[in-house]
């Protein structure tokens, strides 16, 4: 049970919501955004946030749905990770959804909550940032879509009243060799420890979560890793003296941890490219 009242606001248009948000915002109530509401129920529980208002995307259809298009796979920002999975039409994205939280919790967080909340691991952001995808934002200015990693600094950077309505995805990506790796602490379900997830095209892309306090991807780590005049070993080793710099320690694992799982989490992703 939420320990405080609040009041619901369930617009069928982007134009009403942001009417809505504006509104609420202007009566002092601190609107905010739900789709999946996993992540925000389990706060406003906690008593971590108080919104005295929450609007709920779900039924604007430009918030839902995914859908192919010549260029692009699109995929509405309240479309829940179970519906990414069963899709199976960017299968990089489809096993990442598969192995955040369990399948009660998958069929109600959705991937516009998982980008834009705020525990740190964002773990569907990883594709995009692989994939060069594009967002589309709906705000006071209307409707905009932008490179996601313009937006997309480890955690999303939204003005007030913003609201993401879709992800595209370009088409190379959904049949680009790819790769997944997820170490937890405890239960496969849990947080990771290290999440790195890669992309072959036109040498290979990795992002990483768990390993640092938000998730990222390193061109510098690429150049690295792409250099196969040097082995294997070689290659690792260099890459862990980089990111030495951003593992952190928490109660899941050390830094020196985090690390550890890293090399040789690198050096299977090295071994099966070099195997083809």
């Amino acid at each position: 049970m939420i320990p405080f009242n609040f009041q619901y606001c369930r617009p069928s248009t982007l134009a009403e919501a942001r009417d809505a948000f504006r509104q609420l915002q202007n009566e002092g109530k601190r609107p905010m955004y739900y789709a999946g509401g996993s992540e925000t129920i389990t706060m406003c529980r906690a008593g971590s946030i108080q919104p005295g208002a929450v609007i709920d995307i779900k039924k604007i259809p430009e918030c839902n749905g995914i859908s192919e298009h010549e260029d692009s796979l699109d995929i509405g920002a309240a479309c829940t990770l179970n519906q990414i999975k069963d899709a199976k039409l960017f299968p990089l994205l489809g096993l990442i959804c598969g192995r955040i939280a369990d399948h009660t919790n998958q069929c109600r967080i959705t991937i516009g909550g998982n980008v834009c909340g705020t525990i740190i691991y964002r773990e569907t952001s990883l594709p995009l940032m692989l994939s060069d995808a594009q967002i589309s934002i709906w705000g006071e200015e209307g409707l905009k879509t932008v490179p996601f990693q313009s937006m997309f600094c480890g955690r999303m950077e939204l003005a007030p009243g913003e609201l993401v309505t879709k992800l595209h995805v370009p088409r190379w990506a959904l049949h680009a060799p790819y790769f997944h790796a997820k170490h937890t602490a405890q239960e496969k379900i849990d947080y990771p420890v290290v999440s790195m997830a890669a992309l072959v095209h036109n040498g290979l892309r990795i992002a990483f979560s768990g390993l640092a306090s938000r998730p990222f991807r390193s061109v510098r780590l690429e150049t690295i890793l792409n250099n196969t005049q040097e082995s294997v070993t070689s290659r690792v080793e260099k890459a862990a003296r980089l990111l030495q710099e951003h593992a952190y320690g928490d109660a899941e694992a050390s830094g020196a941890y985090r690390i550890f799982v890293l090399k040789n989490t690198l050096t299977s992703l090295l071994e099966e490219l070099n195997h083809g």
